[in-house]
């Protein structure tokens, strides 16, 4: 962890624009438009304002790739090169302890390294799955790029290898690469050529299998089940190889197979990912969103095709991003044509070839019944339906304008159609029922009336709103000194420097008072034990911690949203007054309003308790003295209420 850069690693998942002393991006935990994904390289933290979610490293991949903290760790070690302790070889009874989700990542990645070794320095591997991309035309270093394989056509030659190593047949065929029939086992995949399919940050997800015969009955891809750690929907075949590439250029380009990503790598087009042959799906867009806005779709010339990926680009559309087309000539796609041209041309014909959506789409449609005014409407339509999609107001006008002209029609017809269109889709927001149930809640709300399940919720907020606050500056401020009046044994007054972490720590250990909070008690408890041992924990001892709740607190309190501009004083000459200058006044509030909270708390149960009392008197004869001591009680508390309320200023009237 000291180590690693946050910055580098969040990073790989995001697009980082510096911003001031942080980094600011779209957040991957979120749909969003507007960047509020902040990362401090000071601090080493994260924080997304729009889900709430923040900590160090090791949280970010724990929150966004599900690791245990362990494979966390694991995996910024191989990052940065930093060797563990040596793992004995395992036995099948410690692989069969392993968690589901760790034993099919596993049993990948032996799986990969397999095929690998099948092409070569296996005869049979050698002899087809190595000649078959030889004779594509895939030199030996991208073949080891994209770590291709081939699975042997003996229909066993895996499954055996994986039972030697003692993994479980029941997680090789739940990730698709052992099947059974008849009380035997066979491999998946046999006779075929592989294309790991990888995780943003490298690991195998799954597989596609390529047949080599011409018999047509048999599918020409196979592709992994989907399991609890390869959902295709959100997988972008070579988004692993390509994302630094697209964050360079601000682009990506997308295609549709395997071969299409790998033979344009070979050409010198880094920046390409591939939908792997399904069609394309929100979660796949909102990938490619976090390393840019801009997307080329690369098509080949089969115009059927084409029209059925229509929808692909209105969703691309919808997410608020920029599509552009290029059209390769008929009877080529990006795999074939990339090889017949040197990668001079191929940019040069890609250049000269993007087109906008707009007219992309209109000339691909008006080809089919240019004259014919019925199809000219029906495209004026569903072009305009296209560009309704589109959130933002600037761009839907500036394409408005530009389908007006091209079809010779008056802008204010387009920008009324445009106009229905969002209005009656705004207005399937809610469903019948939800609508009904809003408006019944309306109806029978009452000016001024609230119920006890409000009132106690709105007391339950005060109270964490206390404990945050209080536990927000123990953290914050703990090694700060903090000079207090003091009494000696003389009944001299005399001023005394503490640390902000030890008077808070001496005031409630004073008046036995902890956190209802449970995530603040064990922070409290941990600084209290330090206390005692002579030792003060800084914010940057919790960021480390193992507990993840905790990291995410400290890490929220430790970012601001918004940073205070130095202009104010260097420009300006005005300064500007933080926390750390009130720390004093700030610290005893924070103990005052706490202790204040403990007090009405208690009154509140102490009366509870009297109105119980008395109806019991009434019923039976009880101690007189029970009630006299709560009574007692609470005329002490309201005095040492009075006394709070006179030092924070405040009028209480709770």
């Amino acid at each position: 962890m000291q180590t690693a850069r946050i910055e580098e690693v969040i990073g790989e998942f995001v697009l980082l624009k510096r911003k001031g002393a942080n980094y600011m991006g779209l957040s991957p935990f979120t749909d969003e438009k507007t960047p509020s994904f902040s990362v401090s390289v000071a601090k080493q933290i994260f924080k997304c304002f729009s889900t709430g979610k923040g900590g160090s490293v090791v949280t970010f991949l724990m929150e966004k790739e599900h690791y245990s903290y362990p494979e966390a760790l694991r995996w910024l070690a191989e990052k940065y090169n930093i060797e563990l302790p040596k793992e004995e070889e395992q036995t099948p009874e410690q692989i069969a302890a392993f968690t589901e989700r760790e034993s099919l990542q596993i049993i990948n990645e032996f799986a990969k390294n397999h095929f690998m070794h099948n092409i070569h320095e296996n005869d049979e591997g050698k002899a087809i799955g190595l000649s078959y991309f030889v004779e594509r035309g895939y030199r030996k270093d991208i073949i080891e790029k994209f770590q291709l394989g081939y699975c042997l056509n003996s229909g066993h030659d895996f499954t055996d290898a994986a039972k030697a190593k003692g993994y479980k047949l029941e997680f090789c065929e739940k990730v698709g690469l052992v099947k059974s029939k008849d009380d035997r086992n066979f491999d998946f995949f046999r006779g075929r050529v592989i294309f790991p399919i990888h995780s943003i940050t490298g690991r195998i997800l799954g597989f596609g299998g390529r047949t080599l015969t011409n018999d047509k009955k048999v599918a020409k891809y196979f592709n992994s089940p989907e399991s609890i750690i390869y959902n295709k929907s959100e997988i972008l075949y070579g988004l692993y190889f390509a994302k630094g590439e697209i964050i360079k250029y601000d682009n990506c380009f997308l295609v549709e197979g395997y071969t299409d990503v790998i033979s344009l790598n070979q050409a010198g087009l880094t920046n390409v990912v591939s939908s792997s042959g399904t069609s394309l799906t929100k979660d796949q867009i909102k990938l490619i969103r976090r390393y840019t806005q801009n997307i080329t779709i690369l098509y080949d010339g089969d115009a059927a095709g084409i029209k059925a990926s229509f929808r692909g680009i209105d969703l691309i559309l919808q997410e608020g991003m920029n599509v552009r087309v290029v059209l390769f000539p008929d009877g080529d796609d990006p795999d074939s044509y990339s090889k017949k041209v040197s990668t001079h041309e191929l940019e040069t014909y890609i250049k000269e070839n993007t087109k906008d959506f707009i007219t992309f789409k209109a000339e691909l449609l008006l080809n089919d019944g240019n004259s014919d005014p019925l199809v000219r409407v029906k495209l004026i339509h569903d072009i305009v339906n296209t560009i309704s999609l589109i959130p933002d107001q600037i761009s839907r006008s500036i394409y408005s304008k530009e389908i007006a002209n091209r079809f010779e029609i008056d802008e204010n017809i387009i920008v009324l159609e445009l106009s229905k269109i969002r209005k009656k889709e705004v207005g399937k927001q809610f469903t019948e029922p939800e609508q009904k149930t809003i408006e019944q809640f309306n109806q029978n709300l009452v000016p001024g009336q609230k119920s006890v399940q409000s009132t106690q919720a709105s007391k339950t907020k005060i109270e964490y709103f206390e404990e945050f606050n209080l536990i927000r500056i123990l953290v914050k401020y703990s090694e700060y000194l903090i000079e207090i009046e003091h009494q000696n044994e003389k009944g001299e007054t005399i001023l005394v420097s503490t640390s902000a972490c030890e008077l808070i720590c001496h005031e409630l250990n004073l008046d036995e008072l902890n956190f209802e909070n449970v995530t603040f008690a064990k922070i409290y408890g941990i600084i209290n034990e330090g206390i005692a041992a002579k030792k003060v924990y800084k914010s940057s001892f919790f960021i480390k911690h193992e507990d993840q709740e905790i990291v995410k607190f400290v890490s929220g309190i430790e970012t601001d949203q918004y940073e205070l501009s130095h202009n104010w004083l260097t420009k300006h000459n005005i300064e500007t007054k933080t926390e750390l200058d009130n720390l004093k006044t700030c610290v005893l509030d924070a103990i005052y309003s706490f202790k204040m909270r403990k007090i009405l708390n208690r009154i509140e149960q102490i009366d509870s308790e009297l109105i119980k009392l008395e109806a019991l008197n009434e019923t039976e004869q009880i101690d007189f003295s029970i009630t006299q001591d709560l009574i007692m009680e609470k005329v002490t508390l309201l005095h040492v209420k009075a006394a709070l309320a006179k030092v924070l200023s405040r009028i209480i009237l709770h």
